[in-house]
């Protein structure tokens, strides 16, 4: 176009402000991963990170961090910074600052200024009086963010003046002689601090306004999400680093390296020779391991899923789609929530004293399965009956045109949409159930090294006969051991220091990570049947 001319159609860029804002989030994500990290051991505040102590790193990133998101919030005051805030940054926002900074002062003035309880009172009242009016009445911009940044800023001054250094103790003088120690402290407000900052950081690079406080809330709410994930992750990391060196003690590959093992009727050798998963507790055993506890796991599980599956979704069957809504489904439904948020214990003493008696008055197989089952029974109802009243009424209503009855209904067209949502409820039982001491040590337990370290033979027990009830199998009936219930054997009954085992520490984390991957088996065979059925039916 000819004669055309460049104009300026905003006078305002505000791309840099939005770097420099997005930078203090990122910022305060790094100080938070860093505190976890230290939190859980995996870096001492003491050790260096590119010449630096971790405790001098923290406290200079976060008087950084402060000092940035004070200096945005004062920039957006003076209108060097396009922003939209309210006039308030609310009375919620204030609330919480305020009680915020009156620990704060509290803490300063008892701890380090050595006052007594009037003196530290008065402090702490002051200070979040101060804080209350700081953020309740200047524009959003700045109650935002000078009382959150503020925070973090003498946090910071605190690590790097050493008033609080890695020797630093507070004891809290009760008669435990209970203490927090610095190696919790530093990582503990640093995360807090991060958090704070990394909101206030959010809030400011949406330009406040609305828009600041959903995108401020995004960020809290990753945040707290990924500090889940992170510990979860640690959690199963820790497990596996530990355990790994006992779960591979004596692992041979290649061909005949395993036992001898007939097949229909076929002899040969595995090409796989894992001690601790194939062998038991033995004393002529080189390597020991843990099959007869593994077995013992399995059965359980697959014994209460039998029992409960059946006798829950057919509860639910008779209560969603037969039951008249009145004060029976209402006491079935207090009665269910009620027994799924009972202790374990109280389940396993009443298989000790219900169960127990009446299955041979011993320890058994069976006595443990029921047991467990009774404790999956209210979640199995529970998530049954609400993934049918997921199910739309249409559906029902559709089928009646038909001239279909009642229970061709729910057979057909109710239970195959209500699937995946039963399918996830027994997922949560079996994480639940799975790992689980107490009823086992109750009902079950057996010894840790059983004879000849055998395992239960379930399926080759049973036996049918001329009398009822026309079967028997006295493995159901035998104690036998499990793995929640050998680990707790290992740590707390000292089990094991005279058997042939090793390394006893080793042996233990081996242990527990071999119950970790059960467990998680157990979820994934969970989970893809409840991906089959979802998929089967959103084909159909």
């Amino acid at each position: 176009m000819a004669g055309a001319v460049e104009s300026t159609l905003v006078n305002e860029d505000t791309s840099e402000t939005e770097a420099i804002a997005a930078g203090a989030v990122g910022l305060a994500a790094i100080l938070f991963a860093l505190s976890l990290a230290a939190l859980f051991d995996f870096v001492a505040i003491t050790d260096p990170i590119a010449g630096v102590p971790v405790v001098v790193l923290l406290g200079g990133l976060l008087v950084v961090l402060g000092g940035a998101v004070i200096t945005f919030g004062v920039g957006s005051r003076l209108g060097y910074v396009a922003t939209q805030p309210r006039p308030s940054a609310g009375v919620i926002a204030s609330a919480a600052f305020a009680l915020l900074w009156f620990v704060v002062g509290g803490f300063v003035a008892s701890q380090t200024l050595g006052l007594g309880t009037v003196g530290w009172f008065a402090v702490a009242l002051v200070t979040g009086g101060v804080a209350f009016a700081g953020t309740a009445l200047p524009r959003e911009d700045l109650g935002s963010t000078i009382p959150a940044g503020a925070l973090a800023l003498l946090a910071g001054l605190v690590f790097l003046g050493g008033v609080i250094d890695p020797s630093w103790v507070w004891s809290l003088g009760w008669e435990q002689q209970a203490s927090f120690k610095a190696e919790f402290a530093i990582p503990a407000v640093t995360a807090f601090c991060s958090l704070l900052a990394g909101w206030a950081s959010a809030k400011a690079y949406g330009g406040f306004g609305a828009r600041g406080r959903h995108v401020g809330a995004y960020v809290l709410v990753y945040m707290n999400a990924l500090s889940i994930i992170t510990v979860l992750f640690l959690l199963v990391a820790f497990t596996v680093l530990k355990g790994l060196p006992g779960l591979f003690k004596g692992l041979t590959l290649g061909l005949g390296a395993g036992p001898e093992t007939t097949l229909f009727g076929v002899t040969f050798n595995l090409p796989v020779s894992w001690p601790f998963v194939m062998n038991g507790v033995a004393l002529l055993n080189d390597v020991n391991g843990v099959l007869p506890a593994i077995v013992g796991t399995i059965w359980l599980v697959v014994g209460a899923v039998l029992f409960a599956v059946p006798l829950g979704v057919g509860a639910a069957v008779f209560i969603t789609e037969y039951a008249e809504r009145g004060r029976f489904t209402q006491v079935v439904e207090v009665a269910t929530n009620g027994l799924w948020s009972t202790p374990s214990i109280v389940f396993g003493l009443f298989g000790l004293a219900f169960l127990v008696p009446r299955l041979g008055n011993g320890k058994s197989l069976l006595a443990g399965m029921l047991t467990l089952g009774f404790m999956l029974l209210p979640l199995v109802v529970i998530t049954s009956r609400e993934a049918m009243l997921a199910v739309p009424d249409e559906y029902r209503d559709a089928s009646a045109a038909l001239g279909v009855s009642k229970w061709q209904t729910v057979r057909s067209i109710v239970l195959p949409a209500a699937l995946p949502g039963i399918v996830t409820g027994i997922i949560l039982g079996v994480g639940r159930i799975a790992g689980e001491t107490a009823p086992i040590l109750l009902t079950m337990s057996g010894s840790v090294a059983p004879p000849g370290s055998q395992t239960v033979d379930v399926i080759g027990g049973f036996e049918f006969t001329a009398s009822p009830p026309f079967v028997d199998n006295p493995e159901l009936l035998k104690a036998t051991s499990a793995l929640p219930y050998q680990l707790y054997s290992l740590i707390t009954a000292g089990v094991g220091q005279s058997s042939n085992i090793g390394n006893i520490e080793q042996f233990r984390w081996a242990t527990a990570l071999i119950l970790l991957v059960v467990v998680l088996s157990f979820y994934a065979v969970g989970i893809a049947t409840r991906y089959y059925f979802r998929r089967k039916l959103q084909h159909e």
